[in-house]
C-alpha cells in the first residue's frame, strides 16, 4: 500500500505527464492553423455575439441566470463525461481550458437563453420548444459533430444519452429560473407592504 504522499506524488506525475500529451496533442491536430480549430472558434463566439444584439435587456439578470445555470450543469456534466471517457471533444481551442467550453459556455448556454426569452415573450410552451431544441442539439447536431469527427462518443454513450442529458439540464434550469423570479416577485411585493 502507497503511503499518502506517495500516492499525491504519482498523481502529480500522472497528471503533468497528461498535461504534456494534451499539448503535444493540441499542436499536432487542434491548432490555430487547423479548420476544426476555427470551428470552435466561430462555436464559442459567434453565439456569444448573437447574444449581444438579440437579448432582452430588460429582463438581463432573469434570462442570463438561466443561462448561467445551464452553463453550469452543462460545464459539470461534460466534465465527468469527458473524465470517464465516454464524450470526447477532440478538437478544443487551448489545452489549457476546458475541451468544450465552445460548447459548454457558449452554444449551448446562448441558445437554450434565447429560447427561453422567445418562449416566454411570446407565451409559447417552453417544455415543448425544449424538448426540440434538445433533440436538435442531442440528436441532430451530434451526429453531424460525430460525422465530422468534432465529437467522439466512447463506451455505451451514444445521442439519445446526450438527447436526455440535455432535458434533464433544461427543465431543472428552468424550474431554478422560475423559482428564483417567485422569490424575487415576493421579495417585491413584502418591499412594496
Amino acid at each position: 500500500m502507497m503511503s499518502f504522499s506517495d500516492y499525491w506524488k504519482q498523481i502529480f506525475q500522472k497528471n503533468d505527464e497528461l498535461h504534456r500529451l494534451f499539448v503535444d496533442y493540441w499542436y499536432d491536430y487542434s491548432n490555430i492553423f487547423t479548420w476544426q480549430f476555427w470551428t470552435a472558434v466561430i462555436l464559442f463566439i459567434g453565439p456569444l455575439i448573437i447574444l449581444i444584439f438579440t437579448v432582452d435587456r430588460k429582463r438581463l439578470f432573469e434570462v442570463f441566470l438561466f443561462g448561467y445555470t445551464i452553463h453550469m450543469l452543462w460545464t459539470y456534466a461534460d466534465f465527468y463525461l469527458e473524465t470517464h471517457n465516454l464524450l470526447i471533444h477532440p478538437y478544443f481551442l487551448s489545452p489549457t481550458l476546458p475541451f468544450g467550453i465552445n460548447m459548454t459556455a457558449s452554444l449551448l448556454p446562448v441558445s437554450f437563453l434565447l429560447l427561453y426569452q422567445y418562449c416566454t415573450n411570446r407565451g409559447k410552451n417552453f417544455y415543448v420548444y425544449g424538448l426540440l431544441l434538445c433533440f436538435l442539439f442531442g440528436i441532430v447536431f451530434a451526429t453531424v459533430s460525430d460525422m465530422l469527427d468534432l465529437l467522439m462518443f466512447h463506451k455505451w454513450m451514444n445521442q439519445l444519452y446526450l438527447f436526455i442529458i440535455d432535458v434533464f439540464i433544461i427543465f431543472p434550469a428552468y424550474w431554478f429560473t422560475l423559482l428564483i423570479k417567485y422569490f424575487q416577485t415576493k421579495a417585491l411585493k413584502t418591499k412594496q407592504d
